[in-house]
C-alpha cells in the first residue's frame, strides 16, 4: 500500500499552541489511506470526480487523492460560512465555482470539517443542479453536536467532541492549518490571534 508522508508533529512551531492531542499524525494519515481503499472499491470503473472544500478541504484533498487507487479527476469550490470570525454563522458565501463539467459524473464532495451541515447543505442543492450521475459526501471530522441540517455522509473519517479543533487544515484566523495532527489550542493562544 502507498504511504502518505508523515511528518513529525511536536517538531512544528505552533505545537505549542496546543492544548492537547486529539488525533495523532499517524491516526489519521491510517484513516485516509483506509477512506481511500473504500472509495476505490465504491467507485471502481466509474467516472470521479472530487470536489474540495476550499480552504481547509485542500489537506485531506491531497493525502486522499494519493491514497485512492483508480482514476480520478478533482476540482475545488469555495464555501464558507465562518469567514473572519471562530463560529460558523447562517450566511453561506460561494466564492469560487467548478471549473470541471460534472453532469452524468460521480461526484465526490471532500470536506474536512461537518459541523452545522449549512455550507454543505447549500453546496449539495448547487451541486444537484449540475446533474451530476451521483452526489455523494466523504468527510474526514464530523461534529454532529453542531449540526443544525441533516447531512447524509457516506465516508466519515472521525466523531469529534464539541470542542474548538485546529490543525490538519483546519485553522483559527487562518492559523494552524499546517499542523499534521488535529488538536485543542489554549485559550491564551487563541486570545493572541
Amino acid at each position: 500500500m502507498r504511504s502518505i508522508a508523515v511528518f513529525n508533529a511536536e517538531k512544528h512551531e505552533q505545537f505549542k499552541d496546543l492544548h492537547k492531542v486529539l488525533l495523532t499524525e499517524e491516526e489519521i494519515v491510517a484513516k485516509v489511506m483506509e477512506l481511500g481503499a473504500k472509495i476505490s472499491a465504491d467507485y471502481a470503473g466509474k467516472d470521479l470526480i472530487l470536489v474540495s472544500v476550499l480552504k481547509g478541504g485542500i489537506v485531506f484533498l491531497a493525502d486522499l487523492l494519493r491514497s485512492i487507487t483508480i482514476p480520478v479527476r478533482f476540482d475545488v469550490v469555495g464555501a464558507s460560512s465562518y469567514g473572519a470570525s471562530l463560529t460558523a454563522s447562517s450566511c453561506v458565501k460561494i466564492t469560487k465555482e467548478l471549473d470541471l463539467d460534472i453532469r452524468n459524473k460521480h461526484v465526490l464532495i471532500v470536506e474536512d470539517v461537518l459541523d452545522t451541515g449549512r455550507t454543505l447543505q447549500v453546496l449539495m442543492d448547487l451541486l444537484k443542479m449540475l446533474e451530476p450521475a451521483s452526489l455523494d459526501i466523504c468527510c474526514l471530522f464530523d461534529k454532529p453536536i453542531g449540526r443544525r441540517v441533516k447531512i447524509d455522509c457516506k465516508y466519515v473519517g472521525f466523531e469529534l467532541p464539541d470542542e474548538f479543533v485546529v490543525g490538519y487544515g483546519l485553522d483559527a484566523k487562518e492559523q494552524y492549518r499546517g499542523l499534521p495532527c488535529l488538536g485543542v489550542p489554549k485559550r491564551e493562544a487563541i486570545e493572541k490571534l
